[in-house]
């Protein structure tokens, strides 16, 4: 038997920025000859990092719970500047100057989005509205508000601010559901100067980390280089399950 034929099972990916997180499920079905993949959370085309991908039936009737528990990020957030989409993708729709920052007010400001809270789905969101995506609504020029959800932040460190760049770079440690997009705007709606996120990571999920994954840019240079790097860490179902526990 190939190892095509027995790869049911789950396979951590690092999905560089470009492609969409359907392309890295597509390359992944052509290099193992597989159709039934699933992936546990997709990333926007401009973010990186992990996508929990699972395939075979016995692997995918578990993505439900393989989505559980606390999602971690690095962040970049461009104050300054607002656009439709909260994110690089869309139109810059406001800029505003930039106060002074200093660490130590940037450090507090942030432990007060820390805990609890509401959060509204963006209207460029995958949130469903009637069967349809919110996006789908958004790109008519028709805005639907959802209602909020609750969430929480559990963590939102500072890692750095670069003044003569106006960029504020946090890793944020959230539960399931949690729109960094929206967390980036309201920071800036709190400095008073408006924010947009332009750059964002997922290094880890449950207890999965990016560090255990396989370069997602193997897999579009595909090979024996992928066949290589997807044999040697190919998690079964029962390890998958296993760490999902911890």
């Amino acid at each position: 038997m190939s190892f095509a034929e027995a790869a049911t099972g789950v396979f951590l990916i690092d999905k560089p920025v470009g492609p969409t997180s359907f392309a890295v499920v597509q390359k992944l079905r052509r290099l193992l000859g597989v159709k039934k993949i699933g992936h546990a959370g997709t990333l926007d085309p401009f973010a990186s990092g992990l996508l929990i991908l699972c395939v075979g039936r016995e692997a995918t009737r578990h993505i439900e719970q393989f989505m559980t528990g606390r999602k971690t990020y690095q962040a970049v957030l461009q104050l300054g500047q607002e656009t439709e989409t909260l994110d690089p993708e869309g139109q810059v729709t406001a800029v505003k100057p930039v106060p002074e920052l200093r660490e130590h007010d940037l450090t507090a400001l942030l432990a007060e989005f820390v805990g609890p809270q509401l959060q509204v789905p963006p209207a460029y969101s995958a949130a469903k509205h009637q069967g349809k995506p919110l996006y789908h609504y958004a790109r008519q020029g028709v805005v639907i508000e959802k209602a909020a959800k609750p969430i929480e932040i559990y963590s939102l460190a500072l890692n750095g601010y670069d003044a003569a760049a106006a960029q504020l770079a946090v890793t944020v440690s959230c539960s399931r559901g949690t729109y960094i997009r929206v967390l980036a705007a309201d920071i800036g709606r709190r400095i008073g100067c408006g924010a947009h996120l332009t750059a964002l990571r997922r290094i880890g999920s449950g207890g999965f980390s990016v560090e255990e994954a396989v370069d997602g840019s193997l897999l579009f240079s595909g090979g024996e280089d992928a066949q290589a790097a997807l044999r040697g860490t190919m998690l079964t179902v029962e390890q998958a399950l296993a760490a999902t526990r911890h």
